[in-house]
């Protein structure tokens, strides 16, 4: 059985993160991926305080295990909802859009392991500084807002610079993918579009319904335009709206147009008008199945990836 050091950190039986995906991560599906012995991960999104004390309880209510909550710093509600994962004692705490330094002091005193998402060395070696527990390293080929770095390069680099475990993010479905990243200096993973299609998701139907059709070249990646690009499936809207951002439309209109376009996709399942956030490997997804069972699949086929990695070197 594949274990590493963040196992013992974290209390989880298996190395494996589940994404902080707004509008899809919710309590029911953090805690069936922390009863399958991952990690499982709130997300905070733009949701305010009292949204993300519901999540939590929902989670204390199914599961005894370790969890976490992801907090977007560029997010309105950052500050009350820093103070509620400290006020909950939340066991972990991943941070994405932004420098976490304003809340690592709060969030320590609190006992909280602190565990932010990077994608360069320069942000690595900030917040190893600031008091990180653990980095999580994410490349371009993830779904949500993405940078430019992929994850086979900037795994490496990350380790490279950082005596704290590193967790490799972006292009992780299954366990060959899984082997890769130990090989690359990894100590663990973090899963986003896999778990979209995990039973207890409570993501609209016709959201699960493209990420199982999609193929290898079903996503598109927008908003570079304005700064904070996105990687989505292909569908009318997305199309429309990279072909807005090399038009003579405002920056202001194109902000109007990204507008609820997840709530539409994740909640709505509106297929006209909703942003289906994806990462590449959606078009390696074929199934349906409890979070539990996709773990036990991802470290089944690592630990036999692992076993036979030699047979072509001699």
């Amino acid at each position: 059985m594949i274990k590493s050091p963040i196992c013992e950190l974290l209390g989880i039986e298996y190395p494996i993160f589940q994404g902080g995906m707004a509008w899809i991560a919710d309590g029911k599906l953090a805690a069936a991926v922390s009863n399958g012995g991952g990690l499982g991960i709130i997300s905070a999104m733009n949701a305010n305080a009292e949204y993300l004390k519901k999540q939590i309880d929902i989670v204390r209510e199914l599961t005894d295990k370790p969890f976490g909550v992801n907090i977007m710093l560029m997010s309105p509600f950052a500050d009350e909802v820093a103070e509620v994962v400290a006020k909950e004692k939340v066991p972990v705490v991943t941070t994405g859009a932004g420098n976490p330094g304003k809340y690592m002091k709060q969030w320590l005193e609190a006992g909280i392991k602190v565990i932010p998402v990077v994608a360069s060395t320069a942000m690595a070696k900030m917040v190893t500084r600031a008091g990180a527990s653990a980095i999580i390293a994410e490349g371009g080929e993830s779904g949500g807002h993405v940078g430019e770095i992929t994850t086979m390069v900037l795994i490496p680099q990350i380790c490279d610079v950082t005596n704290l475990p590193v967790i490799a993010a972006g292009g992780i479905a299954d366990g060959r993918q899984l082997a890769a990243a130990f090989m690359l200096g990894a100590q663990g993973v973090q899963v986003g579009t896999r778990f979209l299609v995990a039973t207890e998701c409570s993501v609209h139907q016709n959201y699960k319904n493209k990420i199982l059709k999609a193929t290898d070249i079903s996503t598109i990646t927008t908003g570079k335009r304005l700064g904070h690009p996105v990687r989505s499936l292909k569908t009318p809207y997305s199309r429309d709206y990279f072909k807005a951002e090399y038009s003579d439309m405002s920056d202001e209109e194109l902000e109007k147009l990204g507008s609820g376009s997840l709530y539409r996709a994740a909640i709505e399942g509106n297929e006209e008008t909703g942003c289906f956030l994806s990462g590449q490997v959606a078009g390696m997804i074929h199934e349906e199945m409890p979070a539990a069972e996709i773990i036990r699949e991802i470290f089944t086929e690592g630990e036999k990836t692992l076993q036979g990695a030699c047979a072509w070197v001699k």
